[in-house]
């Protein structure tokens, strides 16, 4: 395993892989976000749910998420230390060609990102009361009110999904193409299915602050 794993290609698949259920998380993640339409008792129930009634399976579900963060980040920084190592002297000028515009931005968009995460546990899960002075436990819906009434969160937020965006179209492509499940393709609408799911989640969670912002959930 540790043979495997000291090899690009074997980094290469445990990106794929920890990227995979990354991409799942946050698929179901919009999904149960989504739930804050549908009124106060409707998404406390389901935060309820989660932190109370299935907290093992949540648990669970936070070590994998840990686990596979860890990995992800972990095999793109060692490949990227190797890919320097192997052009020590950089090219005297840079063209991009073939890569696009997220594939370029995808190692600061992950650190900003992170930061997101971080920011985003500290306020909705963890209760952080410097970033959300406000905050009640078991009161999830008025603690997303009480932040996205504020719009340096929501900027904030949105800017987070703008890298959400281009992170999914590349890094979506990417597995699939590790994986062997999709072909090359130079032009990145061609990548249909990395898109479609680029688009679904970051509109999902992007319609949360806005919906706050513009009066729509209040």
């Amino acid at each position: 395993m540790l043979k495997f794993w000291n090899t690009s290609v074997g980094k290469k698949v445990v990106m794929g892989v920890t990227g995979l259920i990354l991409v799942g998380f946050v698929i179901g993640h919009m999904v149960g976000n989504l739930q804050i339409f549908m009124g106060v008792e409707r998404y406390n129930a389901y935060a309820r749910l989660l932190q109370e009634d299935i907290i093992e399976l949540t648990w669970a579900v936070r070590v994998t998420l840990l686990v596979s963060v860890i990995l992800h980040a972990l095999s793109a920084w060692q490949l990227t230390r190797r890919s320097w190592a192997a052009r020590p002297v950089d090219y005297a000028l840079r063209e991009a060609q073939v890569s696009t515009y997220a594939s370029r931005t995808m190692r600061w968009g992950g650190v900003f990102l992170f930061v997101f995460i971080l920011v985003h546990l500290g306020q909705f899960t963890l209760g952080w009361t410097w970033l959300l002075p406000e905050y009640a436990k078991g009161a999830a819906y008025g603690n997303v009110v009480l932040a996205f009434e504020r719009p340096f969160w929501v900027l904030f937020y949105l800017v987070a999904m703008f890298f959400l965006l281009l992170h999914l179209l590349h890094g979506t492509w990417a597995v699939l193409r590790t994986l062997g499940v999709a072909k090359n393709a130079a032009e990145p609408l061609a990548r249909r299915i990395p898109v479609i799911i680029a688009l679904l989640v970051t509109v999902g969670f992007s319609l949360v602050p806005l919906g706050v912002a513009l009066g729509v959930v209040r």
